[in-house]
């Protein structure tokens, strides 16, 4: 089985976006380089980001997301983020009307359930966390790894990237440092 991992671009201040869901500069470091990251022509890093996060998105089995996260991104058009294989969706309501059924989300009713779902899909490559109430699936117990690509902007306020934990959890390392253009790549292993 492939290990858990928690990852998302956030602010110096723990934030992922404001309130209005607006992540602002967060994402900037990775459009500010001059290595594509995939083939989207769109996406453009420093060579050491690349060499940092490609070989981490082709680990990537299947990614958890919140329903909010799809749908202000409309489902990715139908298409998994970064080369995913597949999106497990958890939400209280099933697929949108309309959706292709063949795309490869999976819509489930509960953290539990995705996780169990997630790791049936991955096998033994890596099942991420990317949005949704991640702290969750961390006081759970879950998570084995936490990485954060860290913008150097402050937002003050907005969604947090921990959002509800209210229990201390302690880390290790941090077992990698990366300084990448605008952005510092951090990844810390679960303490058990």
């Amino acid at each position: 089985m492939g290990k858990v991992v928690m990852n998302a671009s956030v602010s110096v201040d723990g934030y992922i976006a404001a309130e209005n869901d607006d992540p602002g500069p967060i994402f900037e470091w990775l459009v500010s380089g001059d290595v594509p990251l995939d083939d989207s022509g769109v996406l453009k890093v420093s060579q050491a980001s690349f060499d940092y996060v490609r070989p981490y998105w082709d680990e990537v089995g299947v990614t958890i997301s919140g329903r909010h996260a799809f749908d202000i991104t409309d489902g990715w058009d139908g298409t998994p983020p970064s080369g995913i294989d597949h999106v497990v969706v958890v939400s209280h309501r099933g697929a949108p009307e309309g959706w292709d059924l063949q795309a490869p989300f999976h819509f489930v009713d509960g953290i539990e359930a995705a996780v169990a779902k997630a790791r049936e899909l991955a096998g033994d490559r890596t099942v991420e966390f990317a949005a949704g109430d991640v702290g969750q699936a961390l006081a759970a117990g879950w998570v084995d790894e936490v990485r954060m690509d860290v913008a150097p902007v402050v937002l003050g306020s907005g969604k947090r990237y921990f959002g509800s934990v209210d229990a201390q959890h302690l880390l290790e390392g941090p077992d990698v440092v990366v300084q990448g253009n605008r952005v510092l790549h951090l990844r810390y292993r679960v303490r058990r």
